[in-house]
């Protein structure tokens, strides 16, 4: 199982086209998602690239009727708007960038990200993701992922990204 749910973000000569390798390796199945490059995350809708065999495997076991016909035409349409998916890469790698300047200004470790957010390392994370809550900016924590001075950072838009940083500089006090 190679999952590929942030494979939009990277930039085309990044793309190792790992389902192409579905025809190499038949017992290997690619996932993607229309969650984060497509923005359809509410409606909970991927797939997944496998050899006939596996496919029929998987299709005894999966529930009936596992995706909706609104989120069917939705990712058809989202298959089809490669432009969407071209500014979704340009707008989040300007958002990633717009991070880890901020965060080198504060001093904070991060690890570099392809992804649409950044791991970031910031002390005692729990302290600090609640200091982050009562300004309203919300995170994730990954101490659960045995990373308890770490917190995971969405890439935003400019003003949700300069929101953030400001919330994080106060809480880092």
């Amino acid at each position: 199982m190679l999952d590929e749910a942030y494979n939009e973000y990277l930039e085309p000569a990044q793309d190792a086209h790992a389902t192409a390798w579905v025809a190499r390796y038949p017992n290997l199945v690619v996932t993607r998602s229309f969650s984060k490059a497509y923005g359809l995350a509410a409606l909970r809708i991927g797939y997944g690239v496998m050899d006939a065999e596996v496919a029929d495997l998987l299709n005894r076991v999966r529930q009936p009727f596992n995706v909706n016909a609104l989120a069917q035409a939705a990712a058809l349409a989202a298959l089809a708007d490669r432009d969407y998916v071209e500014e979704s890469r340009a707008l989040n790698r300007r958002g990633m960038r717009q991070l880890e300047e901020g965060l080198r200004r504060l001093g904070v470790a991060f690890v570099p990200s392809y992804g649409n957010f950044v791991l970031v390392r910031v002390g005692d994370a729990a302290r600090v993701y609640q200091k982050l809550l009562e300004q309203g900016v919300i995170v994730r924590p990954v101490a659960n992922y045995a990373l308890p001075e770490w917190l995971r950072v969405t890439v935003g838009l400019p003003a949700e990204n300069d929101r953030f940083l400001a919330a994080l500089e106060h809480a880092l006090r």
